[in-house]
């Protein structure tokens, strides 16, 4: 069908070109005809010649029109919209608004109110000094999808790293080029947070009391201990809160606990200061700062119930690129059309996890929602962006994005890779100035670990989740209308 559509201009065009040439020839040789003036009887009937000569010139003027007037193909690089199912967009939108979207008031109010309250609890942890431990660093950092505009359902949880540093006497000497042979699993991806020190003769002093709260001997050198820093991390916050309870007693009601070994602050607020006074939980996590814009995160890596061979797991740091992702997430705010659909995308389709996950087991939703995790359904977004013209990313092209990401992905789990970003990854635009020691860092598969029966699991179940998105969205909508009545 192709070639046929293809060459059929080329065919009316060469069958006008020969009757056009015909018709000259014929003209010209009746001149010459006529100029040698014969005495030959003309044998043809009368009127006979003007008959054919109009017939030409009707056969000319039809190929002339049909040419002309044909259908012109659309051009080759504009998005062809889809035909979704009956009701699908019109489904998958009722859930947005509805379940998905956040109120731009309520999270301003939350966020603010979250702002406060850790200011307050920060504060204090700094002016408490001590000689050769560590300390508080500067001010929070806010992290993840309440401060990148992809959170869903309920501005309720929040994630702030607090920064800290070592003694001046020590430097470190952190190292990223770990990548898929030194671990399983990744988030975010590794490193090992290796100390050296700055001044032997004032390092002497408190080598001992140090080493022993802090630090841990990894291939024959002393690296700072996630778990150690975790520990002392959280009685440090807990004698903070004791300072600043009292006085915000009246403001609201907070709680500080562990939660599967992470220290989660959780807020009640008491004021109409916070809309519908919304419970907060706020995720206080410890980061060393490498430099760059560039923490590395203490987080327990006992969550992943994953043996790491003969290697020590405190040992081991996440690294955090988040003012890196959020300069890319700003640069393509300003690049996409202004009613651009990429983190409408990127929260339908965190939605979209959370929903299918409600029809599984425990065991399989636990790997499935580790495997579509928020970080590499993120990570995930940003390698499409790049693929493409981000002028399709229009609003009206909503369907056909969503087509897009659901492919990927399953291209990504069928082929068992899916990239960390930044990572080793040297194809990274010039404009986020990564640092370096990133860049020729190791590359990092976030899938690296996963059982290939159940990549390929997870990529059956999503295919067969997205098919049925709309039917599953428009019951849970449903469930929580019929809810709130």
């Amino acid at each position: 069908m192709s070639a046929h559509s293809a060459n059929g201009p080329v065919f009316w065009l060469l069958v006008t070109c020969f009757c056009a040439a015909f018709l000259c020839l014929h003209q010209l040789n009746r001149e010459q005809r006529s100029e040698l003036g014969s005495s030959r009887p003309d044998t043809q009937e009368p009127g006979s010649f003007p008959l054919f000569q109009l017939s030409v010139v009707f056969l000319l003027c039809y190929c002339l029109i049909k040419y002309s007037c044909r259908p012109q193909p659309p051009p080759a690089r504009a998005p062809a919209p889809a035909h979704p199912a009956p009701g699908r967009k019109s489904a998958l939108e009722a859930y947005y608004e509805h379940q998905i979207k956040l109120s731009p008031h309520v999270l301003g109010h939350s966020k603010a109110h979250v702002t406060k309250i850790v200011s307050e609890l920060v504060k204090v942890g700094k002016t408490e000094h001590e000689d050769c431990t560590l300390t508080f660093r500067g001010d929070f950092v806010q992290v993840g999808s309440a401060y990148e505009q992809h959170k869903i359902n309920s501005p309720d949880c929040f994630d702030l790293l607090v920064p800290i540093k070592v003694p001046q006497v020590l430097k470190l000497e952190p190292t990223f080029d770990l990548g898929s042979r030194e671990l399983p699993f990744h988030l975010g991806g590794s490193a090992v947070c290796r100390l050296k020190p700055s001044s032997k003769s004032e390092w002497s002093k408190y080598r001992k009391d140090f080493s022993d709260c802090f630090c841990i001997h990894f291939q024959k050198r002393a690296a700072l201990s996630s778990s150690q820093v975790l520990k002392w991390f959280y009685s440090k916050m807990h004698r903070c809160l004791n300072v600043i309870k009292y006085q915000c007693e009246e403001r609201c009601s907070i709680t500080l606990s562990v939660v599967n070994d992470q220290l989660i602050l959780k807020l009640l607020p008491k004021s109409d200061y916070v809309c519908c006074h919304i419970a907060m939980s706020v995720r206080l996590i410890p980061a060393v700062h490498a430099g760059d814009s560039v923490f590395l995160v203490a987080q327990p890596w006992a969550r992943t119930e994953v043996m790491l061979r003969p290697l020590k797991q405190e040992a081991f740091w996440y690294v955090y690129l988040s003012k890196h992702e959020q300069k890319f997430l700003n640069w393509l705010k300003v690049q996409t059309p202004n009613n651009s659909c990429h983190l409408k995308c990127l929260q339908i389709m965190k939605a979209l996890r959370d929903v299918g996950c409600k029809e599984f087991g425990q065991q399989f939703s636990i790997q499935w929602n580790m495997i579509l995790c928020s970080y590499n359904m993120k990570t995930a977004l940003f390698h499409l962006l790049l693929k493409g013209p981000l002028e399709a990313w229009d609003e009206k092209f909503l369907m056909e994005r969503l087509e897009d990401l659901v492919r990927f992905w399953r291209e990504r789990l069928q082929k068992q890779e899916l990239m960390h970003f930044f990572l080793g990854n040297k194809n990274v635009p010039d404009f986020l100035t990564v640092p370096r020691k990133i860049k020729e860092a190791l590359p990092v598969n976030l899938l690296a670990g996963f059982d290939s029966v159940l990549l390929d699991l997870v990529s059956f179940q999503l295919l067969k989740t997205w098919n049925r998105a709309h039917l599953l969205m428009k019951l849970n909508n449903h469930k929580h209308l019929h809810r709130n009545c």
